[in-house]
């Protein structure tokens, strides 16, 4: 009886292990070197790649700041910190989508924040240490945009909080149908 009891024990355990919640460490890899990217349909999608002439062409100084200089705008002055419409936001710099506005949620932290993404492998994460410790730096996928950081002190189900400047995005509404 003990032999089963343990037995059962044992496979409630490594069940659970196997179902953790994903981190910031479990979603960071840099795949920064590939000339393209594979969706989580299994497409290949090309890189986009600009010299820093066609991308000052392209976006605003702010924008190529943020973007391209890795840069971050002020707290509570991006046009997408309390927006609520429905739709999906897309990276300024390509049009990528990122995420569902399902996701998005108030972090008290000034920028848009997000739990889930809209594909995992439209994005590129690395390790940052400009304020002086760690943060898990978010780029976009296709172009290889900074968009913000990601830390594991979101909410439920994933706990990740991804911290995204709004001037890095753009904004695509869908009909809400009740």
């Amino acid at each position: 009886m003990f032999k089963l009891l343990f037995f059962f024990m044992f496979l409630l355990v490594a069940g659970c292990k196997t179902k953790t919640m994903p981190s910031v460490e479990n979603a960071v890899e840099n795949k920064t070197d590939v000339p393209y990217f594979v969706t989580m349909y299994g497409d290949t999608v090309p890189r986009i790649i600009l010299s820093p002439e066609e991308w000052k062409q392209k976006l605003s100084p702010q924008e190529y700041y943020v973007l391209r200089e890795k840069g971050t705008e002020r707290a509570f002055s991006g046009k997408f910190h309390d927006h609520k419409a429905e739709g999906f936001y897309t990276c300024k710099g390509c049009d990528q989508v990122l995420f569902n506005s399902k996701h998005k949620f108030d972090s008290g932290t000034g920028w848009p924040s997000f739990y889930e993404v809209v594909d995992t492998n439209a994005f590129i994460f690395d390790s940052d240490y400009d304020i002086g410790y760690e943060r898990k730096e978010v780029m976009c996928g296709k172009c290889k945009g900074h968009l913000g950081h990601v830390f594991p002190d979101g909410p439920a189900p994933t706990g990740l909080r991804y911290c995204i400047n709004s001037v890095s995005l753009d904004f695509i509404k869908t009909e809400n149908k009740k």
